[in-house]
């Protein structure tokens, strides 16, 4: 597929084919975790595992950006290295909300997905979900009315099916763990993270996965959005050392691209730009997975700032 014809498709698309990409996406989806193992990934509840194999795009928060998918699409060259290298390609949760574009977003990812199985990475954001994590405002069933008309909750319905079946983290070997908000807290062992959407809400690690965000202090508390924590120093080290990694790689906070925290520990990643954010830059990482980091400061000149 040729991008421009993806980004067309995207921009003319029928609910009836939007519903049934969604669909489709869905039991690819559920196959995944059924299998547990699709070619080089190993899928553990809704954490995927990685070998430090092979490079990998990573792309943050899009809230409806269509236009910065869209330039890092082209940008990158994935439909072109996908064939000759078998780049992985890793989104980090919020596909939609606060941008008008929100479903051709959509439309654009599970289009991929759906053609690039293996190599597509479709992790879950605060803005995917569960229902009793909602966010507010919420205007993506707005921006789906206006796209499809009367029929919207039928998209609106099946986009939210879909969302209880995107993985929350990744962990590639050695190297990092991929998530889109922060670490939970108290965990004992790398299941809690796998397992975080079938103990919640008994459990906080789901919603501290969808929803932290670093603090410099060692310690951590309570966060300012109403869930979620802002997770100290102590908890990264903890977290990041429990699971044999070196960094942790989020989103979820607006910044001029990237942002480094807790001494190199911590990269944050945002996608999108301009309102209701008002950031002036936005960022996606490629990087060589293989390569082994010590600090996040090693990421920055991977990331390409537009």
């Amino acid at each position: 597929m040729e991008l421009r014809e993806l980004i067309r498709e995207a921009s003319i698309t029928e609910v009836n084919n939007t519903i049934n990409l969604i669909k489709r996406v869905n039991r690819i989806l559920i196959e995944e975790r059924e299998k547990g193992k699709i070619g080089e990934k190993i899928i553990e509840g809704g954490l995927v595992h990685l070998p430090p194999l092979r490079k990998a795009i990573i792309i943050g928060d899009l809230h409806g950006d269509f236009n910065s998918l869209t330039f890092i699409l082209g940008d990158s060259s994935f439909l072109r290295k996908v064939k000759e290298e078998k780049v992985y390609l890793v989104f980090l949760g919020d596909y939609g909300d606060r941008g008008e574009k929100s479903p051709e977003v959509y439309y654009t990812i599970l289009t991929l997905k759906s053609i690039f199985r293996e190599e597509v990475i479709l992790l879950r954001g605060n803005h995917e979900g569960p229902e009793d994590l909602r966010v507010q405002p919420h205007d993506l069933p707005y921006f789906l009315r206006e796209k499809y008309g009367e029929r919207w909750r039928e998209v609106y319905q099946s986009l939210r099916e879909l969302f209880n079946y995107l993985p929350h983290s990744l962990i590639v070997e050695g190297r990092y763990l991929v998530l889109h908000g922060g670490p939970p807290e108290n965990i004992s062992s790398v299941q809690d993270i796998a397992y975080a959407h079938q103990k919640h809400p008994e459990k906080k690690y789901l919603e501290e996965i969808l929803w932290s965000d670093p603090g410099e202090e060692e310690m951590s508390f309570p966060s300012p959005r109403g869930a979620g924590r802002i997770f100290g120093r102590k908890v990264t080290e903890k977290v990041l050392k429990r699971l044999g990694v070196k960094v942790l790689i989020r989103s979820h906070q607006p910044c001029q691209g990237i942002s480094l925290s807790q001494e190199g520990k911590v990269i944050t990643l945002f996608s999108r730009k301009g309102p209701p954010y008002y950031n002036s830059k936005a960022a996606y990482l490629e990087i060589n997975l293989s390569e082994m980091i010590e600090k996040a400061y090693e990421l920055e000149e991977r990331a390409h700032i537009f």
